[in-house]
């Protein structure tokens, strides 16, 4: 059994790279073990970290921005959203209220392709990495239950304070 706290899995890793802009597919879910690409996607980040650009960040409820750092995947539900991804902020002062926060893995017709409809940039959401609807389940299933997600900026107080890059 797992200790709290823990990766249950270790193959599949998830990262999301807020230093690109949001018209760029910056999610990226790679399989470990066969060094494959499962896939590369838009993801959005919240209305209050940027508009095109994701510059701001913040752990704090109601601040409808993203929280950097690492997470733990849950298990799913059908809420507001539809199917979503409960997630489990492992890192104090940095996104260890996103349990609190409600900020989950869903899918949102903002989150499409902003090229398609010619929007300048990728709609937002209150915090949460949402992902297209088109893709979202396929997404969710791959990641779910004990892997890991990386939500990386490159932030310097972040990057010197977190205690999972420190040790």
């Amino acid at each position: 059994m797992q200790a709290s706290n823990r990766l249950s899995k270790d193959s599949i890793l998830a990262i999301v790279d807020f230093s690109k802009s949001s018209k760029e597919k910056r999610l990226y879910i790679i399989d470990l073990k066969s060094q494959a690409l499962k896939f590369q996607s838009l993801v959005s980040h919240g209305r209050n970290s940027g508009e095109e650009y994701a510059t701001d960040f913040s752990n704090q409820p109601n601040s409808h921005k993203s929280s950097l750092g690492f997470y733990i995947t849950k298990s799913t539900y059908t809420g507001n959203n539809g199917y979503s991804l409960r997630l489990q902020g492992v890192e104090k002062g940095y996104n260890d209220l996103a349990e609190k926060r409600a900020i989950v893995i869903h899918g949102a017709p903002y989150a499409e392709d902003p090229n398609a409809t010619r929007n300048t940039y990728l709609g937002r959401s209150f915090g949460c990495p949402a992902v297209p609807m088109s893709i979202h389940k396929a997404i969710i299933q791959s990641i779910k239950e004990g892997n890991c997600l990386f939500i990386y900026y490159p932030d310097k107080s972040y990057l010197n304070h977190s205690a999972m890059l420190n040790g």
